[in-house]
C-alpha cells in the first residue's frame, strides 16, 4: 500500500498511484526513467509536499521521490545540494559558516528540488528576487534517462520562439522562453515537466552583521499602502509583507499583544551594516511620518527576529489548520500584478470578497511585489463559488498586466489558469520545448498542460 506523504499536498489534493520508486543514487533515477518511457508510464516527482498546486500529487502513473538525495556540502560563496535537502537545513548550514542563502519561501520545510521546479521566492525576494537567480549549476536527468550536467551561461542548444513576460516582479507561470537563455533558466520554474533535478550548486552571501525588522502596524489599510509605496521606493529593505484586518484577528489568539486598534500590518526587515548605522535612526522617522501605530515592534536581536518570524509564518499554519477542519480544500491565490496595479488589484479583491465571502477570507503576503494571497474559508459543500472567485481574479490580475503564478506554479490544479495569460501561440512554444525534451510527456503528466 503506498502512504499518503507521496499521494498528497500541503493544500488536501489527493491523488493515486501504481508504484513508489524511492532511488538512492542517480543511477536509480536513470533506471526508473528508462523503465518509465520503454512502459509509457507516467512520472510524477515527489518533493516534500509543502505545495499547493498538486504538481506532486500523482494521479495514476508512478511517484518517483527523490528524499535519499540529501548531499548537503557549504563552502565559500556557494553550496552543494541534493534535491531532496530540506530548505530550513540548508539555511542552518549556511548560517552555521556565517553566509546565507537568500530565497526564502514561507514554507522551510520544502525540498531543494520542490523550490527549484517552481522556481519559489518568498518574502526576501523583494531585494533578492526568486530561486533562479541563485542557481549556479544543476544535474538533471531527462526522460530517456539522459543525464546533463549545466551551468549559468550555458545556451541552450535549439532554437525557441521568444514569450513576453508580464511586467511583474515575480512570474512563474509557464516557460521561461527568452533569446539567449541558458539551460538553468529553462528547468528552474518548469515544475518537473522537462527533467528530474537531482543535485544543484546554489550561490551564498555572506550573512549581514546587523538586520533590523519590525512589524508596524496601522489603524487604516490606507496608511499602511501609502508607508509600503513610499518604502519600497526611498529604502533598501528586504521585505515588505502585508497583513489585512482579519489576518490580524486570526493571528490575535497566538499574539494577544497585537494593537487592539490596528487594521493592518507591514513586515519589514533591512541589512545594516552596524548598530550605529544611521538607517536606524531612518527607519523610526520614515514609521513616525507614516502615522504607524506607537506600539509597532522593532528589533535587531536573532531572538526578536525570530519572533516575528514565526509571526508571518504562523499565518499560512493557521489559514492551513481551518481549511483542514472544514473539510474543504485549500482555495488560494498566487497572483501578482504590476507595481502600480497594487492598489487596484487589492480593492477589487475586497470588494468581491466582502460580496461573496464576507467574514471568511484573509488577505496577506508579499505587498512590496505587488504579490498578495487571498484565502478563502470555503465549504466542502460548495466549493464552485470558490472556484469561481479564484478564477476571477486570475483573470482580473491578466487584465492589470499580472501573472497568474507568482511562486506557487500551477501544478494540476491550477494548470486551466496558463490559457488566461498566454496565446495559443505562446502556449504552442512552450509545448514545443516540452516536446523536445519528453516526446512521450512521461514527466509531470498533467502538469502546467492539463
Amino acid at each position: 500500500m503506498i502512504g499518503p506523504q507521496y499521494l498528497e499536498d500541503a493544500s488536501g489534493f489527493r491523488g493515486h498511484a501504481e508504484r513508489v520508486l524511492v532511488p538512492s543514487d542517480e543511477a536509480g533515477v536513470i533506471a526508473a526513467l528508462r523503465e518509465a518511457s520503454a512502459a509509457g508510464v507516467a512520472i510524477t516527482i515527489a518533493g516534500a509536499g509543502t505545495g499547493l498546486t498538486g504538481g506532486r500529487v500523482p494521479l495514476g502513473g508512478w511517484v518517483l521521490s527523490l528524499e535519499r538525495f540529501t548531499r548537503l556540502e557549504i563552502h565559500s560563496g556557494y553550496a552543494v545540494v541534493g534535491a531532496g535537502v530540506l530548505l530550513r537545513d540548508l539555511h542552518a548550514a549556511a548560517q552555521g559558516s556565517a553566509q546565507f542563502y537568500p530565497p526564502d519561501p514561507t514554507e522551510t520545510g520544502a525540498s531543494i528540488g520542490g523550490t527549484i521546479a517552481t522556481n519559489a521566492s518568498g518574502s526576501r525576494s523583494l531585494l533578492y528576487g526568486a530561486t533562479r537567480r541563485w542557481v549556479e549549476r544543476l544535474r538533471v536527468v531527462l526522460a530517456d534517462g539522459r543525464v546533463m550536467d549545466v551551468g549559468r551561461g550555458d545556451a541552450i542548444d535549439f532554437e525557441c520562439d521568444a514569450i513576453p513576460l508580464p511586467q511583474v516582479t515575480k512570474n512563474t507561470a509557464g516557460y521561461l522562453l527568452r533569446p539567449g537563455m541558458d539551460w538553468i533558466d529553462l528547468f528552474t520554474g518548469s515544475e518537473g515537466t522537462l527533467g528530474v533535478v537531482t543535485e544543484a550548486r546554489l550561490r551564498l552571501l555572506p550573512a549581514p552583521p546587523i538586520v533590523l525588522a519590525g512589524v508596524v502596524f496601522f489603524a487604516t489599510d490606507d496608511s499602511a499602502l501609502d508607508a509600503v509605496e513610499h518604502w519600497r521606493a526611498t529604502t533598501q529593505a528586504r521585505m515588505l509583507e502585508y497583513f489585512d484586518a482579519p489576518s490580524l484577528a486570526l493571528l490575535l489568539p497566538r499574539f494577544p499583544e497585537i494593537p487592539n486598534e490596528a487594521r493592518a500590518a507591514i513586515l519589514f526587515d533591512q541589512e545594516l551594516r552596524s548598530e550605529d548605522d544611521p538607517e536606524l535612526d531612518e527607519w523610526l522617522a520614515r514609521i513616525e511620518a507614516a502615522g504607524a501605530l506607537t506600539d509597532s515592534w522593532f528589533a535587531i536581536s536573532a531572538a526578536d527576529r525570530e519572533r516575528f518570524r514565526r509571526f508571518r509564518h504562523a499565518l499560512p499554519e493557521l489559514v492551513n489548520d481551518t481549511v483542514r477542519r472544514a473539510g474543504a480544500l485549500k482555495m488560494n491565490t498566487d497572483y501578482a500584478v504590476p507595481l502600480a496595479a497594487n492598489r487596484a488589484m487589492l480593492a477589487y479583491y475586497r470588494c468581491r470578497l466582502e460580496e461573496e465571502f464576507p467574514g471568511r477570507y484573509v488577505i496577506f503576503g508579499h505587498i512590496g511585489d505587488a504579490h498578495l494571497h487571498v484565502n478563502l474559508f470555503s465549504s466542502p459543500d460548495d466549493p464552485q463559488k470558490a472556484t469561481g472567485l479564484i478564477l476571477e481574479f486570475a483573470r482580473k490580475a491578466v487584465a492589470l498586466g499580472g501573472t497568474v503564478s507568482a511562486e506557487h506554479g500551477l501544478g494540476r490544479r491550477k494548470a486551466h489558469l496558463l490559457q488566461l495569460q498566454y496565446t495559443q501561440e505562446q502556449l504552442e512554444a512552450m509545448r514545443a520545448v516540452k516536446r523536445r525534451l519528453d516526446p512521450q510527456n512521461i514527466l509531470g503528466r498533467g502538469v502546467l498542460w492539463g
